[in-house]
């Protein structure tokens, strides 16, 4: 017999699949509107988006969660901002073409800090199981691209993310290329069905019903405050520090904008700078 709790966490999964379908559709048409718009300008623009998984998100993305499944406490009621102004500066709009060469050591311990406005978030990355998605972010933070953006999605209900890397802010920008799909079968993948708090994954535009949206991830990941049923379609490249999930915690605490279980956060959570290092 399906117990309650299994019956909301399959509407969730539903729910998140179906808005996964719709971003996916909605990038095809920005994808065909830009290429109308670079054939008359001469220019090419190639925007990838990496949806939550919700993002999850799609998923996460990272879309996500859901109308489907009561909201909880935190996602309706809205607490003060627990976080700082912003840092002076401008997000960067540069795009690339194509992934970077892989110029990290893939043997070496890599770490990236968050210095955000909520605290930092530092994360041990995942180096050798995720090459190229550590690789990524090691030249994009390194071109600045992360710093003063905007974690643009937070989910309260079903799946619990918080989803950032987005330079526009609205869940369809990216560094103008994609990287493929890596670590889908690590063991923190409980079952390949949970995402376990502490996981930082990327956000794709993968559609499990055409099975189609493989290796699409680009520059949006997200941030796991709390166990979340996902199917392992999303890299799981990195842990947060336990000092990361308190300031993590702090802005999920604060709930979310739509008091539906998914939208932009309360809480003003902006990347003031984003460091990948070597250890």
């Amino acid at each position: 017999m399906v117990t309650q709790e299994q019956r909301k966490r399959q509407l969730a999964r539903e729910k998140f699949l179906r808005q996964q379908q719709r971003r996916t559709a909605a990038r095809r048409k920005a994808r065909t509107r830009n290429s109308v718009i670079a054939s008359v300008l001469g220019v090419i623009v190639i925007g990838s988006v990496a949806l939550y998984t919700t993002g999850v998100m799609k998923n996460d993305d990272k879309s996500n969660a859901s109308a489907d499944v009561t909201p909880s406490a935190s996602a309706t009621s809205k607490a003060p901002d627990p976080c700082a102004k912003a840092a002076a500066g401008k997000v960067k709009t540069e795009t690339w073409k194509k992934e970077p060469a892989i110029t990290i050591d893939k043997s070496a311990k890599y770490t990236m800090k968050l210095a955000t406005t909520c605290g930092d978030i530092d994360i041990a990355l995942k180096t050798s199981a995720a090459p190229h998605t550590v690789n990524s972010f090691n030249f994009l933070a390194s071109k600045g691209f992360f710093d003063h953006t905007k974690c643009h999605r937070l989910t309260t209900s079903g799946i619990y993310v918080l989803q950032c890397g987005d330079p526009t802010g609205t869940g369809s920008g990216g560094p103008g290329y994609t990287i493929p799909d890596e670590n889908l079968k690590d063991a923190s993948l409980k079952g390949g069905t949970t995402y376990p708090a502490g996981t930082v994954a990327m956000a794709n535009t993968y559609d499990a019903s055409t099975g189609k949206g493989r290796n699409t991830g680009g520059s949006q990941f997200f941030l796991v405050y709390e166990a979340s049923p996902l199917p392992a379609n999303y890299t799981p490249f990195g842990t947060i520090s336990a000092s990361g999930m308190t300031v993590l915690k702090k802005i999920a605490a604060a709930g979310e904008s739509t008091g539906a279980g998914d939208g932009a956060p309360n809480a003003t959570v902006v990347i003031n700078k984003a460091t990948v290092t070597k250890s």
